[in-house]
């Protein structure tokens, strides 16, 4: 099976770094050639509640989009995820597919890109960490063009945090 380059993105707001830090040990254990962006700090969108850790991580596998989300769905359960809160509440993990090579999919289950990666810079900010010269397959911009853009036409919350 040919293995494909993955981007998700991770984030917590309730025991942000036990929760985060147990996620990158689990995705260690499962995935090869795993790299992690800086984590950062933002406000809860949406709702009102503690600020959110996100980070970005690049992992390989041969996992379909498909099969991924479903294991990362089985992680976030693990992690206590409950799925009958709001679109927009606390979250102990929150783990979401967004980039895999240059795949376009969205069939109601699967979305990639991801729509947020564009809106929200506690998504596109640790993503073009990782990966600046990235070319979004959709935008056809560089992740670091999109970032400067973003930078110029919106004012973000968004600091660095460091994990002992």
């Amino acid at each position: 099976m040919n293995s494909r380059t993955f981007y998700l993105g991770i984030g917590s707001n309730v025991d942000r770094q036990l929760h985060i830090t147990s996620c990158l040990h689990h995705l260690r254990c499962a995935f090869s050639r795993l790299q992690t962006s800086p984590v950062y700090a933002s406000p809860s969108y949406g709702f009102k509640g503690a600020d959110f850790h996100n980070l970005v991580v690049r992992i390989d596998t041969a996992f379909t989009p498909t099969e991924l989300k479903i294991w990362l769905q089985q992680l976030e359960d693990l992690h206590g995820r409950d799925r009958r809160k709001p679109r927009y509440s606390d979250r102990t993990l929150d783990v979401d597919l967004l980039l895999c090579d240059q795949l376009i999919i969205d069939d109601g289950f699967v979305q990639l890109p991801r729509d947020e990666i564009l809106k929200r810079p506690y998504v596109l900010k640790p993503l073009q960490d990782l990966a600046p010269d990235l070319l979004h397959p959709v935008a056809k911009k560089r992740l670091a063009d999109l970032w400067q853009a973003f930078c110029q036409t919106n004012e973000f919350d968004l600091k660095p945090v460091t994990y002992r």
